[in-house]
C-alpha cells in the first residue's frame, strides 16, 4: 500500500474521514492541506528533497476565502503537479458527478482513480486507493454506467445546438429559423425533430425536457 499520502481538501469532516481511511489500509504517512496552492508547494518540496509523495487525493472544488490563491480548483492543481512529478497517482473525491467532467478528467490530465461523495463513498475510495496502487485505474461505480452511455452516443455539433437552443427556452417549431439565421446546415425542421428523436430514443426520454435535463447533467451544455 502506498506508504507517502497527500490529501487537498478544504472541508475538515472529510479530511478527517480520508485520512480514517488511510489509517484502516495501513498508510503510515498521510499529510493533508486546505489550499490548492499548498498542495503544489509541498508536493514540490518533497521532490526537491528527494522525499515525493506517491499519492494525492484531490477534491476538484475548493471555496474562496480571505486567503487569495493562484490555483483555485482541483482541475488546475492536477496539471500543476503533473509538471514537477509526472508520475504521482492522483484520485480524484469530489462531489462532481457529470460524466462529461469526469470522463475529461481521465483523458485529459490524465487521472487514476475517481470517486463520487455519494452514498458508500469510504468503500469506493478503499477500493479506489487499492486498484491505483495495483497499477489500474478506478471509477465509482455509480458512474460507470452513466460514463458509458455517454461515450455510447456520440453528441455532433448539430445535436449540441439543438440541445442548447432548446435549453434557452426556445421552441423547437422555432428552431430551424435561428440555425437558417445562422447559416447552420440542415436547417429544416424535419431534421431537428429527427435528430431529437435519435437522441432521445439513444436514452430511453419521451420528452425534450428530459434530454436537456440530462444534457445539463452530464456537462455537455
Amino acid at each position: 500500500m502506498f506508504k507517502k499520502v497527500l490529501i487537498a481538501e478544504d472541508h475538515e469532516s472529510t479530511n478527517i474521514s480520508v485520512r480514517k481511511t488511510l489509517e484502516e489500509l495501513g498508510v503510515a504517512d498521510a499529510r493533508y492541506v486546505y489550499y490548492c496552492d499548498d498542495a503544489l508547494s509541498w508536493i514540490s518540496n518533497a521532490v526537491r528533497n528527494g522525499q515525493p509523495y506517491e499519492l494525492l487525493i484531490t477534491d476538484l472544488s475548493f471555496e474562496e476565502d480571505s486567503y487569495a490563491q493562484r490555483l483555485r480548483s482541483g482541475e488546475e492543481l492536477i496539471p500543476a503537479v503533473k509538471a514537477i512529478q509526472p508520475g504521482l497517482k492522483i484520485i480524484v473525491f469530489s462531489a462532481e458527478g457529470r460524466s462529461a467532467v469526469v470522463d475529461a478528467l481521465f483523458k485529459a490530465l490524465p487521472i487514476d482513480g475517481y470517486v463520487r461523495k455519494a452514498r458508500r463513498d469510504a468503500q469506493h475510495l478503499k477500493e479506489a486507493l487499492q486498484a491505483v496502487y495495483q497499477h489500474r485505474t478506478y471509477l465509482s461505480p455509480d458512474l460507470k454506467q452513466v460514463v458509458r452511455e455517454t461515450n455510447a452516443y456520440e453528441f455532433s455539433e448539430f445535436d449540441v445546438a439543438i440541445i442548447s437552443l432548446l435549453s434557452q427556452g426556445l421552441l423547437q417549431k422555432d428552431i430551424p429559423i435561428y440555425l437558417q439565421q445562422k447559416n447552420i446546415r440542415p436547417s429544416s425542421l424535419s431534421s431537428v425533430e429527427k435528430r431529437l428523436n435519435a437522441m432521445k430514443e439513444a436514452f430511453d426520454f419521451s420528452k425534450n425536457e428530459q434530454l436537456v435535463a440530462y444534457c445539463k447533467d452530464i456537462g455537455l451544455i
